[in-house]
């Protein structure tokens, strides 16, 4: 990995800027302050690597609080009836989180913001146009949303269910859905700024909000009410304080910014002469983008709603679905996320600039870098999903049925971990190049495809394994993105140094088969002799986790992974400055 920042840093266009770069120190964890104007070519590669970390350590966090808030969710409201319906309620906000932190959203703003710091006044007024006009969208979209709230429920449960459960859905949909709201000005405040250097506090917001839901969850236990509540038996106060408690976290990840974003120099008024803001390209953009949710909308929709039907047939539902996901979604977050947002800032500036080899250098560094960690991360998947999921969730009133469900589910999506991070850096680089339209298109035949298998699976499977039908659908979708985005985006860039990331990814994958065997063997020797219970799957999981981690690093050394020797290397070094050898 160093070789091949050494190697970037090297290009004569971007040198001057590569020493404001260099300049940030390893240690650096928050707001971190850096050209405003990120690095056009791949010199800014080394910075990369080092805010990647600083987000990384946040979106670890982020995610590890994100499990026990799931978890402390589940035990409180178990995988059964009214689990299903929050979760089934809460669709649309989660999915549009997920897909906003991917960068959706933020993704259309950065290359607009990065281009806009050009104007006389730094873009100051420029990003206040574009804020109010989006502010002003989000609003007139979440108040359709919430009003919308019987029909989400008629979409989502199936024909004949109990009035109990349509009232509760619908409820619980009246008050999550104005997340939409907060999620969407939390992207746009955390577009800023990354645009502007930091980092660091986008990262970290979540974790307020996963706290706030954590301590939701206490209130809902403690007050009066049935110990596994049903949709007839749940109480008026118990569904206002799930409801609002949640609403009210993302509230508050969305509030947290606007005081980083003062420190930052930012004042935001209302500007509303949009025609004279030259508006016109975000709003294409912006149209594009919207097709692009739209149409993983449709296909969350009908996931979501098959999902909930195979619930209401005694089978796994919708929070079996969402917690495979979660799981799915942490390697994902803490890494691919993490470059994503460094990389994105500057593949936008040398786009601007028409250094389309510096772009294709950025995305065959993120991939490389990505497949590190997601690599192994896949192998420990398939070979320690049950006991992972076990540890995380069978808690309170999560039985240890759901829990090995939604093992067995993380086991069936795990080899589309690569693929979606391959897809999502692709669709960024077509952002950065100001290109909406081509990921929204090609979204098109994904999702089509993703529908089919799943439809197919859901009448084909027992009601046992829908959600693992479901989880294969994803799979596939996420292969079939990354090889029609590549196509496209070697048409757009011409080579995309697909030999060396190849070799790179054999290498990696040479290595986390063994690995992953390893754990494997280790895992179900210690369920044999310890159970299958909590207590056996944790034993499983740390034991077979240490065997995977050392064996990966072996199995990379011997192999020549360059980029894992000198991630090894580094760590080294910096365990020897701290503690100042």
């Amino acid at each position: 990995m160093a070789r091949d920042i050494e190697e970037l840093q090297q290009h004569p266009a971007s040198h001057d800027r590569a020493s404001s770069f260099g300049a940030l120190t390893d240690e650096t964890t928050e707001n971190v302050d850096i050209d405003p104007l990120p690095a056009p070519a791949s010199s800014g590669t080394s910075g990369v690597a080092r805010h990647s970390s600083v987000m990384a350590l946040g979106s670890l966090i982020s995610r590890i609080t994100g499990f026990a808030r799931t978890a402390v969710i589940g035990a409180a409201l178990g995988a059964a009836v009214v689990g299903d319906s929050y979760q089934v309620a809460n669709t649309l906000p989660n999915m549009v989180y997920e897909l906003l932190i991917g960068g959706v959203l933020a993704s259309v703003v950065v290359p607009l913001l990065v281009g806009a710091r050009r104007d006389p006044d730094g873009g100051e007024a420029y990003v206040q146009r574009l804020l109010s006009l989006a502010v002003l969208l989000l609003g007139v979209a979440t108040v359709i949303a919430v009003a919308a709230a019987p029909l989400v429920t008629h979409l989502l449960v199936k024909d004949g269910t109990e009035a109990d459960t349509q009232r509760l859905v619908t409820v619980l949909a009246y008050l999550l859905l104005p997340e939409l709201f907060f999620y969407g000005v939390a992207a746009l405040f955390g577009a800023v700024l990354n645009t502007r250097g930091h980092f660091a506090a986008p990262m970290w917001a979540p974790v307020l909000n996963n706290l706030v839901i954590i301590a939701t969850a206490g209130v809902f236990v403690a007050l009066p009410g049935p110990a596994l509540p049903t949709p007839s038996t749940i109480t008026a106060d118990q569904v206002l304080v799930l409801g609002l408690g949640t609403t009210f976290g993302v509230a508050l990840q969305a509030a947290i910014l606007w005081p980083v974003l003062r420190r930052v120099g930012f004042r935001w008024r209302w500007r509303w002469d949009f025609r004279n803001g030259n508006l016109a390209e975000a709003g294409r953009l912006a149209g594009w983008m919207l097709c692009y949710v739209g149409v993983s909308q449709i296909g969350v929709f009908v996931s979501m709603a098959l999902a909930y039907r195979a619930g209401q047939d005694g089978g796994p539902g919708p929070t079996v679905y969402n917690a495979a996901h979660l799981l799915f979604m942490m390697a994902h977050g803490i890494i691919a996320v993490s470059i994503i947002t460094a990389l994105l800032p500057r593949m936008s500036a040398a786009a601007a600039e028409g250094k389309f080899a510096d772009v294709t250098n950025q995305l065959s560094f993120g991939v490389r870098l990505s497949s590190v960690v997601l690599m192994p991360a896949t192998a420990a998947y398939i070979a320690l999903g049950v006991p992972l999921a076990i540890a995380a969730f069978q808690w309170g009133n999560f039985s240890m049925g759901r829990a090995e469900s939604t093992g067995v589910a993380i086991v069936a999506v795990a080899l589309g971990l690569v693929p979606f991070a391959i897809s999502q850096l692709q669709t960024f680089a077509f952002y950065a190049m100001r290109d909406t339209k081509t990921p929204a298109l090609i979204n098109i035949p994904v999702v089509a495809i993703r529908l089919f298998v799943d439809i197919v699976l859901y009448l084909s499977l027992p009601t046992s394994y829908v959600v693992v039908g479901l989880m294969i659908g994803n799979a596939v979708s996420y292969v079939v993105a990354a090889g029609l985005l590549s196509i496209a985006m070697r048409r757009r860039l011409g080579d995309l140094q697909l030999g060396r990331v190849l070799q790179t990814l054999t290498r990696l994958a040479i290595a986390s088969v063994l690995a992953g065997l390893a754990a494997w063997s280790i895992a179900y020797s210690c369920t044999e002799l310890v159970g299958g219970g909590k207590t056996g799957g944790l034993v499983a999981l740390t034991m077979g986790g240490t065997a995977l981690a050392i064996t990966f690093a072996a199995a990379a050394v011997f192999l020549r992974v360059t980029e894992v020797s000198q991630f090894i290397d580094t760590l080294g070094r910096k365990f020897a400055r701290r503690r100042g050898l």
